[in-house]
């Protein structure tokens, strides 16, 4: 069970805590640095990364309680 501020699995339906972050980028669309991020349960950890693998954005997966944002891979506000 998760509570409100408990961050969770972003595989569709999912509403399990995350234990995951899987960083990636589309580099059709992102400047090289740039890392979004999918969260995961331990059970959608390999799906998930499958899925991004596959088409060329998966860059990382990290724990999250491990995981620091990388200089340079926030969205840029105007």
């Amino acid at each position: 069970m998760t509570s409100p501020e408990t961050p969770t699995c972003s595989a569709k339906g999912c509403r399990d805590a995350a234990v995951w972050v899987l960083a990636w980028n589309n580099p059709k669309l992102h400047a090289p640095e740039r890392r979004k991020t999918w969260l995961a349960c331990a059970e959608h950890r390999e799906h998930l990364s499958q899925f991004l693998g596959v088409r060329g954005f998966l860059k990382d997966v990290v724990r999250l309680d491990e995981w620091v944002q990388p200089e340079g891979s926030e969205r840029e506000r105007p």
